[in-house]
């Protein structure tokens, strides 16, 4: 376990950024518990398949293509298109994918979406390099434990989105790793990434503006960019989390805070993953909703309103009725909406055609979202309220506090394996499909990383 106060050894001080970096160099494969690589695997096989699921967006589709034909040479694959690219242009265009759908996995501690930002990097240097799968067990860990610890460091602005910020750390931590660079020069690469992290806004997301899917695409890339800028013999700060996330993206930044507990169990084994194809601040709405209607049987024409009780909300997210589906997975009503007509909230119901229905619009009309800061303060971890009144005067209710796939309300391995199947079947098939689940299954024991990456184009 690593302290968090600045002290000296031999006479040299060293500081919060020393710890980490000295972190990101002594961390080895061989020292990992099974848990922790079962958290990779799990981390691993979720993102990529996040990716997949979103590679066929007409955008996505068109933007592979593009970046495929204008990079040379190429060594990493664009996953979903049987296609390859340099592999900070590979990592541009997958991590831009898998934000696409919502999908992605994420961290209540810190980061935001840690592995849509670090993994697509690490998977594609890894690539290029022929790295084992143990290496790359090692990159994806360090890299997600740096973007979350200083993520979670970070008080951020009250505009300012949870993606693209600090991936560019977690990316560079992770490309160093892999490198096996001295702590000395991690530090540098940290550095060189932070201050060129993307200031990002909620606005586009709210807006249905997919310019914010490039969010953690572009911090990948510059993660990748900050190592080959150290080579070139570019300087950074000193200290550029300080500076950048302190000062500009962030009101303030805790230096401690980034080593507090460091050493301990791994931001990454306390990761969520997502079952409801939306924002994460929609979730605990709808588990609530999820659980209020599972034993009954009731038309949509028989809702007299739904009440919603959270205990904080970004504003941007009760705007008026989305127009397309990115707007959609930002807007707590139509989530709520959709979930009742369909009682389902995977990708289906976030695709135009749901958005365009009468019955979801009426409903989504009827939904109150009322915001109680009381309910912060109900337990360790917040309460979330919901009841659907119906016409007859009946009264469907529940209330959640952990939302299922979170750390603390884990979900069986099938689940997320089909949860894979289900996003990648109809793009890879069955049986690639079932081939990239057992490579997963065997990360550690992979000589070569490519063995995983071919199957995946």
């Amino acid at each position: 376990m690593y302290d968090s106060k600045e002290n000296t050894q031999g006479g040299i001080i060293v500081d919060y950024l020393d710890r980490l970096s000295r972190f990101v160099v002594d961390t080895s494969c061989d020292d990992l518990s099974e848990e922790a690589i079962m958290a990779v695997r799990n981390v691993t096989l979720d993102t990529v398949g996040a990716i997949i699921a979103g590679s066929h967006e007409s955008e996505n589709a068109d933007f592979a293509q593009i970046m495929s034909k204008r990079s040379g040479p190429g060594t990493a694959t664009i996953l979903g298109h049987g296609l390859t690219a340099e592999p900070m242009m590979a990592t541009l265009v997958n991590s831009t994918a898998g934000v696409a759908l919502e999908m992605d996995e994420g961290n209540r501690f810190g980061g935001g979406h840690p592995a849509i930002h670090t993994l697509p990097g690490a998977l594609a240097v890894a690539e290029e390099m022929g790295a084992s799968g143990r290496s790359f067990i090692e990159a994806v860990l360090v890299g997600y434990e740096v973007e979350s610890r200083i993520g979670g460091a970070t008080k951020a602005r009250d505009n300012v989105h949870s993606h693209g910020h600090w991936g560019a750390v977690g990316t560079a931590a992770a490309v160093a790793k892999l490198r096996g660079h001295s702590a000395n020069d991690v530090r540098s690469i940290i550095n060189l990434a932070a201050s060129m992290s993307p200031a990002n806004t909620w606005t586009t997301a709210f807006k249905g503006a997919t310019i914010r899917n490039l969010y953690p695409g572009r911090s990948g890339f510059h993660g990748i960019l900050a190592d080959h800028l150290h080579a070139c013999g570019f300087t950074g700060l000193d200290d550029a989390p300080s500076d950048v996330f302190g000062t500009i993206i962030g009101e303030s930044f805790d230096t401690d805070a980034v080593v507090n507990g460091l050493g301990g169990e791994y931001r990454i084994q306390q990761n969520y993953f997502k079952l409801h194809a939306c924002c994460r601040y929609n979730h605990p709405v709808l588990d609530a909703v999820m659980q209020a209607t599972a034993s009954s049987d009731f038309q949509t024409d028989e809702v007299e309103a739904v009440d919603v009780s959270v205990p904080s909300m970004l504003q941007g997210m009760l705007g008026e009725y989305p127009e397309n589906m990115l707007a959609a997975k930002f807007n707590v009503p139509y989530a709520v909406a959709a979930a009742l007509v369909h009682r389902r909230t995977d990708i289906t119901v976030f695709r135009p055609q749901v958005i365009g229905e009468q019955d979801v619009r009426s409903i989504a009309d009827r939904v109150n979202v009322s915001i109680d800061p009381t309910l912060a303060m109900s337990g360790a971890i917040p309460l979330t309220t919901a009841t659907i009144r119906l016409k007859d005067g009946q009264r469907l209710s529940a209330e959640t506090r952990l939302v299922r796939g979170d750390y603390g309300n884990r979900i069986p391995q099938d689940e997320l394996v089909e949860k894979f199947s289900f996003l990648t079947g109809e793009i890879l098939g069955h049986v690639c499909a079932e081939d990239v689940i057992s490579a997963v299954s065997d990360l550690e024991n992979l000589n070569d990383i490519r063995a995983l990456t071919e199957i995946l184009g």
